[in-house]
């Protein structure tokens, strides 16, 4: 977990602004700048951004790729998604997160 660090100076957008625009469905820079603002001034922190969206797990580095791929092959439940990727399975800030890609398949 990368704990909340500012990663939008310009628009004062942190870390965990960033992620729950995620669990809201998010899953595009264009996504969260419309959510959040971060990344519509000088685009300084859109590589730093596109790094958290490729993420769903920072205590075991799985990827949102990996999480929607066990999804569409059938892994419905935040537990059946961990026993597959092991996200979610460490500390657990993640499973929102999963039930989201769960809820929305993306």
């Amino acid at each position: 977990m990368a704990g909340n660090r500012m990663i939008c100076h310009c628009k004062q957008v942190d870390y965990i602004t960033i992620r729950k625009a995620m669990i809201e469905g998010a899953r595009t820079i264009e996504e969260i700048k419309e959510k959040t603002g971060a990344s519509t001034s000088c685009g300084r922190c859109t590589e730093a951004i596109e790094e958290i969206l490729a993420s769903v797990c920072g205590c075991t580095g799985t990827s949102l790729a990996s999480v929607v791929e066990a999804v569409k092959n059938g892994a419905d439940t935040v537990e059946k998604v961990g026993e597959i990727t092991g996200a979610g399975t460490s500390c657990g800030r993640c499973k929102a997160l999963i039930q989201n890609v769960i809820d929305i398949k993306k």
